[in-house]
């Protein structure tokens, strides 16, 4: 393989990378929410400056990737914290959980999110919406909601999938000095919602030493959402360089 070949290439393997160079499009991306109230300390204790936490409410989520460009269908779970930067209020990912390693990859080497590899679980079960996480064998979560009670205003969903999200990226050299260490800005765009829903629902988070979800306890469900959508995930950029800032 020549060295301009080699330019030309932006993942490894070289003869069969890790992921496409593709831009992803998801259709009927199904997403179970459940929004809930925790600890302050606890809230601000994963919660990277400059980041502001004001209200500690913390948003469970399952997505259930109904076809994927480049990757297909997958399964996803993570982990949000409302914050505040510069006056704008977003989502703070301190975890992701992802049944799909190329998205795992591009997740991890081109954006900034914090995915590992996880089973997540996205079903009805009689008549409630059901979203569990496993971490190897072990349960780490389980959610349920009702089924498609009540309508949710589109617009509502809408504003709600494409709140601002934050995430810490690091590149590291071969010294494991940080070459890169930024707080970065996402957000999804070009939303279409198909459904729409509220309901009662509930939330169960079990300690695991890898998987700390619980470290967020659950101390109040505030509300849930069952929405489908088809979407874009927009460009990630930089907002706040800790590198520059150290020195």
């Amino acid at each position: 393989m020549r060295a301009d070949e080699v330019r030309q290439r932006y993942t490894t393997p070289l003869t069969a990378p890790a992921y496409a160079p593709a831009i992803p499009r998801f259709t009927n991306r199904e997403y179970l929410n459940i929004y809930y109230r925790t600890d302050f300390e606890a809230a601000r204790a994963v919660t990277p400056e400059p980041l502001v936490v004001e209200d500690p409410i913390v948003r469970f989520e399952l997505m259930n990737m109904g076809d994927v460009t480049a990757y297909g269908p997958y399964v996803e779970a993570g982990q949000a914290v409302a914050v505040s930067f510069d006056g704008e209020r977003g989502e703070y990912l301190t975890a992701m959980y992802v049944d799909n390693f190329p998205a795992i990859a591009i997740g991890r080497e081109i954006n900034a999110y914090p995915k590992v590899l996880g089973t997540p679980r996205l079903y009805v079960d009689q008549a409630a919406l059901v979203g569990t996480l496993d971490y190897g064998s072990l349960r780490v979560a389980t959610a349920t909601m009702g089924y498609k009670h009540h309508a949710l205003d589109p617009d509502e969903a809408r504003a709600s999938v494409t709140v601002p999200t934050y995430a810490v990226k690091y590149v590291v050299g071969y010294d494991a000095t940080r070459r890169v260490c930024e707080l970065t800005r996402t957000q999804i765009e070009d939303v279409t919602v198909i459904e729409a829903w509220t309901g009662p629902a509930r939330l169960q988070l079990f300690e695991h030493v890898l998987a700390p979800l619980a470290d967020l306890p659950v101390r109040e469900i505030v509300s849930a959402t069952h929405i489908v959508t088809d979407l874009s995930l927009g460009p990630v950029r930089p907002v706040y360089d800790y590198l520059a800032e150290s020195g």
